[in-house]
């Protein structure tokens, strides 16, 4: 299928789309598979080798306990919080793993964290992140092997499938009523129809979701967003991991509500837009149920400029919860248009380009998502989108212990500040610019593949080396 806004925005855990939610999902896909083809009761042994970034930062990022999760059959949009602690503790105290277990027909083997396969410095020709399974029978003969490459924003990507894969993508493609790849084609469509960019990408979903189930799957999707953001602000200590980062939100709250006591004073926005983003991402980095917007690094941004649209775009205050929603739907359908663009054009995954990839297009998706529920038109929806991602060009990907929490989440609330300028400033506009939206993602790409590769998603360069852990 072609990628569509519930591609771009999916329920998951924390912490990390590319580390977490892609190797989850790799590892069902294989478990499901052995189940299908009735290979279970012949495995003895099982193998996992993981390559690149997800070796060199896969223990900071959840990776290894994700791919266990995902062996036993559960998938990242299923599984509940609690299930996620039940059955990891339940691994570590048996040392047993249930293959494909989550659907009650798995195969018990013992296998651990402990032996997973780790190749930092070997990165496989596709993506820098690889991972490799295998299962043998009691003779050691290789019954069912695979590799796949988690890509970014939790899609994966199977060796040898690629051709298929793309042959098929393309042909979805064909049966959209307004395909487009680019922004120029996006605004050209616009033009011809005499519609909106949200009206653009609504028309196409309806190609495989009835109007109905678009609505209330966006609902959906923000109601998690909100979900998320009242289970952080009830949570308080510090977040897992080892740097001892003291969780900021709950506190932020309480003095919030004693100096905005009413929630709506104006000049307060900046302060509510920063608690959402870091309450989403100290979420994430919990390893937490998020939405990935487009993927969890970036977790926090779309839904902090959603809140400041709801709360704080004109005619807000005195709106009815159907124009409410319909802010939301909109929303959503805008900037998951412009994450189309990102996907087709260039790369969301942070250990392929960068965090420009990462924040850096959510806060594009974000100011394009507030440009069009503030009345923007196509040409200043599209400048809002191009202007916050020039000023993310070059961001790098440096967690510090290879944690998604310095300076990831601090950095989900200064790129939502910046989508909403971004925004402000396209409607001040008249939607002429100078550089393109389609020349920036462009540049975008070319300096993800010019950045050294100790800034992606690595631990090997920037603060992940500058700074020390403990």
């Amino acid at each position: 299928m072609a990628v569509g806004v519930f591609d771009l925005f999916s329920v998951g855990i924390g912490p990390s789309s590319s580390h977490t939610v892609g190797p989850m999902r790799a590892a069902a896909v294989f478990a499901g598979e052995l189940r299908d083809a009735g290979v279970l009761g012949s495995v003895a042994s099982l193998r996992v080798d993981l390559y690149g970034s997800l070796a060199a930062t896969g223990r900071g990022h959840g990776t290894m306990t994700a791919t266990l999760l995902g062996l036993e059959g559960y998938h990242p949009e299923l599984i509940l919080p609690e299930e996620v602690e039940a059955r990891l503790a339940a691994i570590a105290e048996t040392g047993v793993l249930n293959l494909a277990g989550a659907s009650g027909e798995g195969v018990e083997l013992p296998y651990a964290v402990e032996d997973m396969i780790l190749h930092p410095l070997t990165v496989l020709p596709r993506h820098t992140n690889g991972m490799k399974f295998a299962v043998s029978d009691a003779e050691g003969n290789i019954v069912r092997e695979a590799t796949f490459f988690s890509v970014g924003g939790g899609f994966i990507v199977r060796e040898g499938g690629e051709n298929a894969a793309q042959q098929e993508l393309e042909e979805s493609k064909k049966e959209l009523p307004l395909p487009f790849r680019t922004a120029a084609e996006l605004l050209g469509r616009c033009q011809s129809k005499g519609l909106g960019i949200s009206d653009i990408m609504f028309i196409n979903e309806r190609a495989s979701r009835s109007e109905a189930e678009i609505r209330e799957g966006l609902l959906h999707i923000w109601s998690v967003m909100e979900a998320c953001v009242e289970t952080s602000l009830m949570r308080e200590g510090v977040l897992p991991g080892g740097l001892r980062v003291r969780r900021r939100a709950p506190d932020w709250l309480e003095r919030l509500l004693k100096e905005d006591k009413d929630r709506n004073d104006p000049k307060y926005w900046q302060e509510w837009v920063n608690l959402i983003a870091l309450a989403v991402n100290e979420e994430n980095a919990s390893g937490g149920r998020v939405v990935t917007a487009p993927t969890n690094g970036a977790a926090g941004i779309i839904p902090a400029v959603l809140y400041y649209a709801l709360n704080y775009a004109p005619g807000m205050d005195k709106a009815s919860q159907k124009n409410r929603d319909d802010v939301v739907v909109k929303f959503l359908l805008t900037a998951g248009a412009v994450g189309v663009l990102y996907k087709e054009q260039a790369s969301i995954s942070g250990a392929e380009v960068g965090c420009q990839g990462e924040v850096g297009s959510a806060s594009s998706m974000a100011a394009a998502g507030l440009a069009e529920v503030m009345g923007g038109t196509p040409g200043q929806v599209e400048n809002a989108a191009e202007i916050a991602m020039e000023h993310n060009l070059g961001l790098t990907c440096d967690p510090i212990g290879g944690l998604v929490q310095i300076p990831c989440i601090e950095r989900n609330a200064i790129a939502a500040a910046k989508a909403i300028n971004a925004a402000k400033m396209a409607l001040w506009g008249d939607g002429t610019h100078r550089v393109s939206l389609d020349e920036v993602i462009v540049t975008m790409r070319e300096t993800g593949k010019d950045m050294s590769d100790k800034y992606k998603e690595t631990a090997m360069g920037g603060l992940a080396v500058n700074v020390v852990e403990c």
